[in-house]
């Protein structure tokens, strides 16, 4: 396992952990424009105050703690217990948006996990319509926000997100982040994985090799060297997740949805050159009529 930033990891705990204060009898309806926050247990009085007013709300607000124990509870199977740390910092805000209007994220003071690698987990966990916020007081690596999107998410639909599909979603982030290490480029890596798993709900694989078949012919689609370390673990996390039997069709209105520059960004470049090519193509086509018809005028004007 790669070392990620100690710190960051608490960004992804805060998502989850509104689960478990909040009872699953909750069944209080969401609320558009409301907002719900998570914050990182071992921030300092001064840290906390800090992010509370960067985030536009008080004290008084509905405010939930994110701790350590969480996120090794939420990371621990895939991470080291070292990487993980021992202190709970990043913290994390959703705002409920109207059906339809689909998944917008912002962050602050991440380095390691973008705003699409948030927007992919966020979806495979069940969040939708939502505006997301993940901040932390100084530079984190930023793998434990996605824990407090969840919890708040809950919080605010007052819907227990399945254990299952959170494990997945963290799971999700680690390797996302992974990849995205390995080749060097993180919104690529977003784009790979969502196709990773819109590849997997298509074809329902049954075996190990029709996994990797996957994840191979998709890192050769773009263009993408991964080692076999890598690549077993993709294997793990494709099996995991199709083992949700989530309706890829209702995944993908939440990608289609997508609000900002995420809409553009998770479209993958590979499928976009092909578009490009083709409009070139039909140019040079209609170039080519264009100088036919032009140089068949200029014969019968000689003529």
């Amino acid at each position: 396992m790669r070392n990620l930033k100690k710190l960051g990891l608490f960004a992804i705990t805060a998502i989850t952990a509104f689960s478990m204060v909040f009872p699953s009898s909750v069944s209080a309806d969401a609320i558009v424009g409301e907002s719900y926050v998570t914050l990182g247990a071992n921030l300092t009085e001064a840290q906390r105050n800090q992010i509370l007013q960067e985030m536009s709300v008080s004290d008084q607000s509905k405010v939930i703690e994110v701790t350590n124990e969480e996120e090794h509870q939420y990371l621990g199977q895939y991470m080291s217990k070292a990487t993980i740390g021992t202190k709970a910092i990043s913290s994390a805000k959703i705002t409920i948006q109207d059906n339809g209007k689909g998944i917008a994220v912002k962050t602050k003071n991440i380095s390691t996990i973008t705003e699409e690698m948030y927007a992919n987990a966020a979806i495979t966990a069940g969040i939708k319509d939502a505006d997301l916020y993940i901040t932390a007081p100084f530079k984190v690596s930023g793998t434990a926000g996605l824990t407090g999107i969840i919890k708040a998410f809950e919080t605010a639909t007052g819907k227990k997100i399945d254990e299952s599909q959170k494990q997945v979603a963290n799971e999700e982030i680690v390797r996302t982040s992974e990849v995205a290490e390995e080749i060097g480029d993180p919104l690529k890596a977003a784009q790979f994985m969502n196709r990773v798993k819109e590849e997997v709900a298509k074809e329902e694989p049954k075996s190990v090799e029709e996994y990797r078949d996957i994840i191979i012919n998709v890192s050769n689609e773009f263009n993408i060297n991964l080692d076999s370390d890598t690549i077993n673990q993709l294997v793990t996390f494709s099996q995991n997740f199709n083992d949700l039997n989530i309706d890829w069709d209702q995944l993908s209105s939440q990608f289609e949805s997508l609000r900002g520059d995420l809409s553009e960004a998770l479209k993958s470049p590979e499928a976009q050159g092909i578009i490009d090519s083709i409009l070139e193509w039909f140019g040079e086509l209609f170039s080519a009529i264009g100088d036919f018809f032009t140089s068949s005028s200029s014969r019968s004007e000689s003529n």
